[in-house]
């Protein structure tokens, strides 16, 4: 189960009230929120789920392979090579972490069939 203030349960507010968190529908300005946020849970000490360390750990990964690039540059900045303003890389954005649970899932469940065979 999900802890009540995990990184998803903040990332569905900041989907529906980005000003709210954010000051407007910001990609850029997002990144740079959820940089905050690992920060100050590590340094408060409390430790990621295994979901937040699959989006921590492969989210930038799926995102290069998603638009076919190979950079250092932010998941935000790889983003925003394709969106022509920030609003349009937020939405984007959104659309990709879905994505990217969707194949999160599907290789989780190919990793337990092969752990059942």
């Amino acid at each position: 189960m999900e802890p009540k203030n995990g990184l998803f349960e903040i990332l569905a507010k900041i989907k529906t009230k980005p000003g709210m968190y954010l000051g407007h529908s910001s990609v850029s300005d997002l990144f740079i929120f959820l940089a905050g946020y690992k920060t100050a849970r590590r340094e408060l000490g409390v430790n990621p789920t295994e979901r937040e360390l699959i989006f921590y750990e492969g989210f930038h990964e799926f995102v290069q392979s998603y638009y076919q690039i190979h950079t250092s540059k932010s998941w935000a900045k790889i983003i925003m090579l394709y969106c022509s303003d920030e609003q349009q890389g937020f939405d984007r954005f959104f659309e990709l972490i879905e994505k990217f649970e969707k194949s999160s899932e599907k290789s989780q469940q190919i990793e337990n069939n092969m752990v059942e065979v």
